[in-house]
């Protein structure tokens, strides 16, 4: 294998030079912003993580999760999510603070993808956990926390897909018993929106006409409220009508939140299925053609960590944010820049240090030596609104 160039870095990273930096900053702390004035505070958990607790806990697949060894052999993983540190913090350190818990967060996280076009391996999520409600009022909350989110970050249109692993589980069951493999490999057929493959397997197993028909019915279940009951009517399994059930109640909550104009129900969406346990859902840019947000219900997370709790929530994708409010005007700062000769240092840093005390001004201070050539040596290279000389 061939060194590495100097200027080369690993594949998947990237450099964020200084406008970027402030248009991630400025998405982070409006979105943050919105989530503390919900009521979520916010939460930093460490970089490394041991891979036997939070490694192994997280939604993420082993392959996918950077791993090293520390210096006395033990696997610790670059975090490849919040939501599994977080419960481990949740199930510790907060361990005597009463539930719901309400947390907020803004993380790098890494994963080691194959080297795709466009997928990164580290990335930035912001995002929020309630831990400790089951209803589909909190289910409602963090839905319509994440469309106040991206309307806080300057995302203008989008759409939120709400879905319900409970119902494909229980059609599922009902329709192909005992079948395991068959069921997972439809299932993976639907978390990769690939319905083409998803037919062409249904054509491929040993079904009777009707059970085959149920199933390609999945695939039209996508709308407003109505799909309730389309659903209700393509199966009365238990677990798929129960959640059915929760998902109109959450619909109902988010119309008394207003908000049902930017959401839909997608029971063909299905999340990671060994991760999330009840709702889950998406937030797509019309911009963009990948998710902007995801989240949902994961009911079992805790009971790893030894605290048993319901749980829910959701992240920003904020990379891909940037990419959807890439063409937003900014505000630039009033920039000054301050030239001075050595005789005159004091009275130059203090009146920087004046002018850096009020809003929106950004202060840069040069040392010249030569008066004459100093006063026209700066300001042609680099724009300033304004230039002030001690020379």
């Amino acid at each position: 294998m061939s060194k590495p160039k100097v200027f080369e870095k690993p594949t998947g990273v990237k450099d964020y030079l200084p406008e970027a930096v402030a248009k991630l900053r400025r998405i982070e702390a409006r979105v943050l912003d919105c989530m503390q004035r919900w009521g979520y505070r916010q939460i930093i958990t460490p970089t490394l993580e041991y891979y036997d607790t939070v490694g192994l806990a997280s939604s993420t697949t082993d392959r996918k999760l950077f791993k090293l060894l520390d210096k006395r052999g033990t696997t610790v993983v670059l975090r490849s999510d919040m939501t599994a540190p977080i419960a481990r913090v949740a199930a510790s350190l907060l361990k005597d603070h009463p539930l719901p818990l309400r947390l907020s967060y803004h993380s790098n996280v890494f994963r080691a993808f194959e080297e795709e076009a466009g997928r990164e391996a580290e990335f930035y999520q912001t995002g929020v956990e309630l831990i400790g409600d089951a209803s589909a009022e909190a289910d409602a909350e963090v839905v319509a926390l994440a469309i106040a989110s991206l309307k806080a970050a300057g995302v203008k249109q989008f759409k939120i897909a709400l879905g319900h692993v409970g119902f494909l589980n229980g059609l599922f069951q009902e329709s192909l018993p005992n079948r395991v493999n068959e069921q997972n490999a439809l299932k993976d057929r639907l978390l990769q929106r690939d319905h083409v493959g998803y037919r062409t397997l249904l054509r491929q197993f040993d079904l009777s006409d009707s059970v085959r028909q149920e199933l390609e019915g999945v695939l039209r279940l996508r709308g407003g409220e109505e799909i309730c009951e389309q659903a209700r009517q393509l199966t009365q399994e238990r677990t798929a009508s129960d959640a059915i059930q929760h998902l109109c109640e959450v619909w109902d909550v988010l119309k008394a939140y207003g908000v049902n104009e930017h959401v839909l129900i997608d029971l063909t969406m299905i999340g990671d299925f060994s991760y999330y346990t009840g709702m889950t859902f998406e937030g797509y840019s019309s911009d963009l053609g990948f998710p902007v947000c995801n989240g949902g219900r994961y009911d079992n997370l805790l009971r790893q960590f030894h605290r048993p709790a319901p749980a829910t929530g959701f992240a920003l994708k904020t990379n891909r944010i940037m990419e959807v409010i890439g063409s937003e005007p900014v505000e630039a700062p009033y920039r000054i820049l301050i030239r001075y000769t050595p005789a005159e240092l004091q009275a130059a840093l203090s009146r920087a240090s004046e002018l850096r005390a009020r809003e929106g001004v950004i202060v840069e201070t040069l040392r010249v030596t030569d008066a004459v050539h100093g006063a026209g040596a700066v300001g042609e290279q680099t724009e300033y609104d304004e230039i002030i000389d001690f020379l």
